[in-house]
């Protein structure tokens, strides 16, 4: 049998990895495989810029404790495809994910569609064929436009903090891109709205009065803090007494309170809460590295990794570091020329001694590590160059020994790391 590995290359040979943002090839295919949106668990469809993954991590984490399932779709994947898909709580197997890819090549034949349609179709027919109690679907990019936003009446949309990121695709403005991100709000549906920038949350407002959608504001309806370190949720209904989130910073308060939101909404009960904050696990948001190659060559250093990219992400990665016992920070960084490097770097060089810049390996879109160090010294941090991870770890090591080293900068370097650390 052809490996999934295999069918996957070749579809991103027959269909780039563009970004073409429409839905007229969704609609198509999604017609020609049976209408696989149709049949779905409820649907509890997650759009932002930054916390997505988190929150979607929190809500699978808090189904699951009440005893539910739920099929959970997100991108991207770290180490392999299949994080993508799980299957009622459980990694897409092999011969599953082989069988579906095929379905959709097949019946896509020779049309146009994106490796990101193409793939997202291939795993909502996936979820029709094992019964489940809910479905987690991530927007992959925007909302308005991405190919999961295709079921007309999921039980609810939750929209994270948005920020700027993917401008080129969603617009130069927090409202413009606010704009994208609530186009996953449906007539008549619950949403449930993280901490917001006045700006984007105008906008959210006004497309949810538009479509006669009652919202769960942020700040509004509901909040979430930190107290004599538990947190603290309350609503209308009452206050909540929780552990912290076990995702690490600051910012998880506010991913964690929207999951909680959410559930609370959905007549959960409280064993979902508790497990939604305390049992979720995403990696490379904020993850120590405690085994593996790199963990040698590190000699004693702490070592950290995390994904996040843009200058939001690099903003709650700075109050997450200053929340750690105090120690000298190091960075290892590679990033994505697609994205804002200094205004990503400018956030963290309040928190590091120095950086040392890589290139992603494998992706054609990789800032170079001449640029990415250029970018850390014209934001005043201390930079210079390695020829890969490895390599740079262990040079920081040396130099500094029982010091902290966070890589950092992209998921893709995340990616890389987690297959070649194990």
């Amino acid at each position: 049998m052809t490996s999934s590995d295999t069918i996957l290359e070749r579809m991103m040979t027959l269909h780039p990895k563009v970004i073409d943002l429409t839905l007229d090839r969704v609609h198509r295919l999604l017609a020609a495989t049976g209408h696989p949106e149709r049949a779905l668990p409820p649907v509890i469809h997650v759009a932002g810029t930054n916390g997505k993954g988190s929150t979607v991590a929190m809500l699978r984490a808090g189904v699951e404790g009440a005893g539910q399932t739920a099929h959970v779709y997100t991108s991207p994947h770290l180490a392999r495809f299949h994080e993508r898909i799980r299957v009622a709580g459980e990694l897409i197997p092999e011969d599953d994910l082989t069988a579906v890819l095929d379905e959709a090549l097949a019946k896509n034949g020779d049309d146009p569609i994106t490796y990101f349609e193409i793939t997202t179709i291939a795993a909502l027919l996936a979820f029709t064929r094992t019964p489940a109690d809910w479905t987690l679907l991530e927007v992959g990019l925007g909302g308005r436009l991405d190919a999961t936003n295709v079921v007309d009446a999921p039980a609810l949309t939750v929209i994270t903090t948005v920020d700027l990121d993917h401008q080129q695709f969603l617009g130069e403005t927090v409202s413009e891109i606010a704009g994208e991100k609530a186009g996953i709000i449906k007539h008549g549906i619950p949403c449930v709205v993280g901490p917001q920038h006045e700006a984007s949350l105008e906008v959210i407002e006004a497309r949810a009065e538009s479509l006669g959608a009652p919202l769960l504001v942020y700040g509004q309806h509901w909040h979430a803090w930190e107290e004599r370190g538990r947190m603290v949720y309350q609503d209308e209904t009452g206050l909540l007494d929780l552990p912290l989130p076990n995702l690490i910073g600051p910012h998880q308060i506010g991913n964690a309170g929207m999951a909680v939101a959410a559930l609370r909404h959905l007549n959960f009960a409280e064993p979902a809460f508790e497990a939604a904050v305390s049992r979720a696990e995403w990696p490379a948001r904020m993850q120590r590295l405690k085994t593996g190659p790199l963990i040698e060559l590190a000699k004693g250093c702490e070592l950290w990794l995390d994904g996040g990219h843009n200058p939001a992400a690099g903003h709650a990665l700075a109050d997450t570091l200053a929340t750690l016992p105090p120690k000298p920070l190091h960075l290892v960084c590679g990033m994505l020329r697609t994205k804002d490097v200094s205004g990503y770097l400018a956030e963290l060089a309040r928190a590091a001694e120095s950086l040392t810049a890589v290139a992603i390996p494998g992706e054609t879109a990789t800032l170079a590590a001449e640029e990415t160090r250029d970018a850390a010294l014209s934001v005043g941090l201390k930079a210079t160059i390695a020829e890969d991870v490895g390599p740079a770890v262990k040079a920081l090591a040396d130099a500094h020994p029982g010091t902290r080293i966070l890589i950092c900068g992209s998921l893709y370097l995340a990616g890389a790391v987690l297959r070649e650390n194990g």
